[in-house]
């Protein structure tokens, strides 16, 4: 039986992060030649059969049926490619809950340090910050069990729950004596993938750290709140997309379109002709055509790379930083039915508004930035990018790899924000920047390419 699948493209950097849409299952012809491709293929699974029975067997301990399964699964997808793979039940479970951005918990970025569990920020209108929860905070146990020993996420995983259940926190809090014990009630918690801020009093700064269900909506919202504050000093608006892994694909077309007034922003090719897909843009830019600057370096992977090379083939902004990560294709999500998981499989590439794939490529910067990075960390801020992933799909022409993801921790030692803001201010010019007629006539062949 036929049925639709959903289809992605995985983030390479993290493999976390997915870009989702929908394909209609296509009928297919069986001729001689493929009856006997089918004949070899049972044949092979006779082979695996065998295999399967001995390890059953003889193996020097009895293995679990269910996992030599998986393990097969999981073996046959990965040879594929470094983004084809099995995910468990949970794995499924947990994909579902990152790409909705929104989940039962208390509210509070945490992080792993020196073993324990120490509280980043706690989010805005949340249990947590409700219940007075501060940045620095130690949690040491949930509901009575000790976090020491526990990993990130497992102590994470505790954290979240259905919605109005309770959970008790013990915190040690530098200045206090004595530990802090706190009963939350959880509560629905959406993730902040947009965080805005003024740079200076006249230019709108957006990070998109990934692309899940509240992006679109998130940059709406941060849009209009700078607008607001700034007026009519608004000189244009930087988006940052550095070391975003990627995202929903929906919502990677949704931001693009945010900025742009008309032409095709991705299409995707599969095997089949009649897989291409493409996505379009709509009437209405946001910003009412403020400048944008773009930040890109070798941590934007897939859906960032999508919405920084549509704005690019558009001309609607000028990108500032390194090379992306160069991560082209897509995924399709299978689910296996109930407590069986989910197939992630490669099944397309994507293609910028001029046609070009950056599989193994990356995105190249209208403006390259280097940061400076510190000493010790030099050997550890440069990513490889796709094209140095075991098995990736091979691109047409030359590959690149390695590219810097530094960001610098201050703002003010950040060399490719500086760049962006004295574009904006007219200090720097950037030379292939486009007039206002540029972008009319520019605009053209985008939308013959489309038709």
């Amino acid at each position: 039986m036929m049925r639709k699948t959903s289809v992605i493209l995985l983030s390479a950097a993290t493999g976390a992060a997915l870009t989702l849409f929908v394909t209609q299952p296509r009928a297919v012809l069986m001729g001689s030649s493929a009856r006997a491709a089918t004949s070899d293929t049972y044949r092979q699974l006779n082979l695996f059969g065998d295999v399967f029975e001995r390890v059953r067997s003889d193996y020097v301990e009895k293995p679990d049926d269910s996992k030599l399964v998986e393990s097969a699964i999981s073996g046959m997808l990965t040879g594929l490619d470094p983004h084809s793979s099995y995910m468990d039940a949970k794995s499924f479970r947990d994909m579902q809950v990152q790409t909705r951005g929104e989940f039962g918990g208390l509210g509070i970025e945490v992080t792993m340090e020196d073993g324990l569990i120490k509280v980043v920020s706690p989010i805005d209108d949340t249990p947590a910050s409700k219940a007075g929860i501060m940045a620095n905070d130690i949690i040491t146990t949930l509901d009575d069990e000790a976090v020491q020993g526990l990993t990130l996420n497992q102590a994470v995983e505790k954290m979240r729950g259905p919605v109005n259940t309770k959970i008790r926190l013990k915190i040690v809090r530098k200045g206090q004596d004595n530990p802090i014990e706190v009963t939350l009630v959880r509560d629905n918690i959406r993730v902040r993938s947009v965080r805005a801020r003024t740079e200076g009093d006249d230019i709108g700064y957006i990070r998109i750290t990934t692309f899940n269900e509240q992006t679109t909506e998130g940059l709406k919202r941060e849009i209009a709140n700078l607008s607001t504050q700034i007026g009519d000093k608004l000189k244009g608006y930087i988006i940052d997309l550095r070391n975003n892994p990627g995202g929903l694909l929906e919502e990677a077309v949704t931001v693009s379109d945010a900025f742009l007034e008309r032409g095709e922003i991705v299409s995707t090719r599969g095997r089949n002709a009649e897989e291409t897909q493409r996505r379009s843009a709509h009437p209405g830019d946001l910003t009412k055509g403020k400048p944008l600057i773009v930040l890109i370096n070798g941590g934007s992977a897939s859906a960032s790379e999508i919405v920084a090379v549509a704005l690019q083939d558009h001309k609607r902004a000028t990108l500032v930083g390194t090379r992306s990560f160069g991560k082209g294709s897509v995924q399709t999500i299978i689910p296996l039915g109930s407590g069986n998981g989910a197939l992630r499989l490669t099944t397309a590439r994507y293609f910028t508004p001029s046609g070009k794939s950056i599989q193994a490529k990356g995105i190249v910067p209208d403006i390259e930035v280097l940061q400076d990075v510190p000493d010790e960390l030099k050997a550890r801020t440069d990513t490889k990018g796709e094209a140095s992933l075991r098995g990736h799909l091979k691109s047409e022409g030359d590959e690149k790899t390695g590219s810097q993801s530094y960001v610098p921790p201050d703002a003010k030692d950040d060399k490719a924000l500086k760049m962006a803001g004295d574009l904006l201010h007219g200090i720097k010019v950037n030379a292939t920047a486009p007039t206002t007629a540029d972008k009319t006539s520019t605009d053209k062949p985008a939308n013959k390419a489309a038709n």
